[in-house]
């Protein structure tokens, strides 16, 4: 499964990669990561990613309207928003736009791995 990272954060971004380093995670494959959603989309264009990791407040085009778009471009792409905004508003949003999870900031390396291994199983 081949997964791109989108988050504004670069702490976040290296974060998510190095949890890829658990074998139970073998079976994804980083494509890349963006800091923005415009650069998403057009990382996105290029790789078709299968999973997306998707922050919800970015600059140049937040994390619901990036959602949106890859869901129009791709209806099978899985997306897991990994957010700060832990209101329920922004996660049914998010959902709403075609995000498949969401996971709040601040999490534990075993929330993302049992988040991942939901979407690989």
């Amino acid at each position: 499964m081949k997964l791109l990272i989108v988050d504004d954060s670069a702490l976040i971004r290296s974060r998510v990669a190095r949890i890829l380093s658990d074998p139970r995670l073998n079976n994804i494959q980083l494509l890349g990561m963006a800091k923005n959603g415009r650069e998403a989309i057009m990382m996105f264009l290029q790789h078709m990613p299968e999973l997306v990791t998707m922050d919800i407040t970015m600059p140049e085009m937040d994390g619901i309207e990036c959602t949106e778009k890859m869901i129009e471009i791709r209806p099978d792409c899985n997306i897991l928003v990994i957010s700060a905004l832990s209101d329920k508003a922004t996660a049914l949003k998010a959902l709403k736009k075609g995000a498949r999870g969401f996971l709040y900031k601040p999490f534990s390396d075993e929330d993302l791995i049992a988040a991942f291994l939901e979407f690989t199983s």
